[in-house]
């Protein structure tokens, strides 16, 4: 905790001398925006990962935000007020989250964010936007009890405990495994998943093995070698997607014939490029289908495609819908802060393309859990 407690310091003096800097520049920070009739372009901040290890989450997300608020901007369906979306790196870096939420709300001004990205990006920025009154929806932070107690935090995707725990359910009753190992990544992510899955999978049947690594770790012989020892059927790595990737390879080296499991932090192409054939036949929970044929959802593949060369993952599309959710926020409630709150409070059945949407009366989401297959090099729905 006193760790935290001095980068949080640091992180509030690097943003007090931008508020300085700027102020000395004549272009003092602006307040957020709370115009109403009179706002005609309202600021949408967007926090999360757009270098570093998990860079490929956070460019998904704002890649496909800007597309839901072009296209808004596009259509008129907001009148005269257009859109605008700001983006802040955090390199995945707790401290660095915290000073992106401070400085997109007291330099730029912004009226709502999307965002962190990771669920310890969202825990950094919790406080801040709940003292500063400023609403903000992550479109993939899973922690277990993320948004409780706050009202100005909410997140349109799955939390851990309901995804591992549908997986471990779908693992014994329609895979037939009885002998679980679990292999997690020493943050928030990795620990609820393992906290929730090994939960389930003790209910159901029988944990042999629980080992941890690092997050950016390479060499996982260690674990894998005792993992082996004890036997299992199936190994549920609660992770992302490289360190996942690496981890199915060296098992596949070690000669485990075991069964993969893993949650959404799977659910990316560099998962399939990295582990290749030792992959295969790996389950993940998940949130978006791309071959999904309902319409809404071809047509965001197809201009994601246009624009970016390549189908969007889970993250891109709940991006996708977090941004629409802010906007369907402005069009039924109005543009002032506490009115985009209240708008994304009662979400209730929204359309989305990761399915039909609702918010619970703590912010959290409530959606079905799709699990998806690695055959042939690729994702498929199961369930």
């Amino acid at each position: 905790m006193k760790s935290r407690k001095r980068t949080m310091f640091v992180a509030a003096a690097a943003v007090l001398c931008l508020v300085l800097l700027a102020a000395i520049a004549g272009c003092a920070p602006k307040e957020p925006a709370n115009g109403g009739d009179e706002t005609t372009e309202i600021k949408i901040g967007m926090v999360g990962p757009l270098s570093g290890d998990a860079a490929a989450y956070g460019i998904n997300i704002l890649r496909a935000a800007e597309i839901a608020i072009e296209e808004a901007n596009a259509s008129g369906e907001l009148g005269d007020i257009t859109l605008k979306i700001i983006s802040e790196d955090t390199e995945g870096d707790w401290a660095k989250a915290a000073n992106a939420f401070t400085k997109l709300i007291d330099v730029d001004g912004v009226s709502v964010i999307i965002g962190g990205v990771l669920s310890s990006e969202s825990e950094a920025g919790s406080d801040i936007v709940k003292d500063a009154a400023i609403p903000t929806i992550s479109p993939s932070s899973t922690s277990v009890d993320l948004t409780k107690g706050n009202p100005y935090l909410f997140r349109n995707c799955l939390s851990d405990e309901v995804q591992a725990v549908q997986l471990a359910e779908f693992a014994v009753e329609e895979l037939g495994m009885g002998k679980f190992a679990i292999l997690f990544t020493k943050n928030d992510y990795g620990e609820s998943l393992r906290d929730a899955f090994k939960n389930k999978a003790e209910e159901l049947a029988e944990v042999v093995a629980v080992e941890s690594f690092m997050d950016k770790d390479n060499d996982f012989k260690a674990q894998i070698t005792k993992i082996k020892e004890k036997n299992p059927d199936c190994l549920y790595i609660a992770g992302y997607y490289t360190e996942a990737a690496k981890i199915a390879q060296q098992a596949q080296q070690a000669g485990m014939d075991i069964q993969l499991l893993g949650a959404d932090g799977l659910c990316n192409v560099v998962f399939l490029e990295v582990g290749e054939d030792a992959v295969e036949g790996t389950y993940a929970t998940s949130g978006f289908y791309p071959d999904d044929p309902m319409t809404a959802v071809q047509d965001f593949v197809k201009a994601y495609k246009d624009k970016h060369g390549e189908e969007p993952d889970m993250f891109a599309a709940q991006g996708y819908d977090a941004a629409r959710i802010v906007i369907e926020a402005i069009k039924s409630k109005g543009t002032t802060s506490e009115q985009i709150r209240e708008g994304i409070a009662a979400t209730a059945d929204f359309p989305g393309i990761t399915g039909k949407t609702s918010l619970d009366e703590e912010g959290d989401t409530i959606k079905d859990v799709l699990i998806l297959k690695v055959e042939n090099g690729k994702f498929v729905r199961v369930r």
